[in-house]
């Protein structure tokens, strides 16, 4: 099947950063700051943004590998937002360049992959488990 994907292809997803998306919530650590779990769930929001919407009907994109730092602390209350862009197309294997800002600084950076499945063959699949 052929997938009408493009180089460059990007996306954005902003949040204000709430008590539920800091390290203490998610118990990756004790503190009241954006927790790395969640800063990595918005940059793999930002990479399906950037190409779900073009995949045909009853296809979408699972996220398969992180290569990413998270490299300064963000305060609840501060808007963060993630960026992606797609930067290789290999079959249905699709490579991102993914970065994270707050409102002050760059707070991540790293690449992300995604694989394109058919929705209903990928949960009748995973039906078999």
């Amino acid at each position: 099947m052929e997938f009408n994907l493009k180089l460059g292809m990007s996306a954005e997803v902003e949040k204000i950063v709430t008590e539920n998306d800091t390290a203490s919530a998610f118990g990756s650590g004790k503190v009241l700051v954006f927790a790395t779990p969640m800063m990595i769930g918005i940059m793999e929001n930002a990479a399906l943004k950037a190409v779900d919407p073009h995949l045909p009907e009853e296809h979408a994109t699972v996220g398969i590998h992180l290569d990413v730092k998270h490299m300064a602390a963000t305060p609840v209350g501060m808007k963060v937002k993630a960026k992606a862009e797609l930067i290789e197309i290999n079959g249905k294997k699709l490579k991102f360049k993914v970065e994270a800002f707050d409102e002050k600084e760059k707070i991540g950076e790293g690449y992300h992959t995604r694989y394109i499945i058919n929705i209903p063959k990928f949960l009748e699949n995973t039906k078999q488990k």
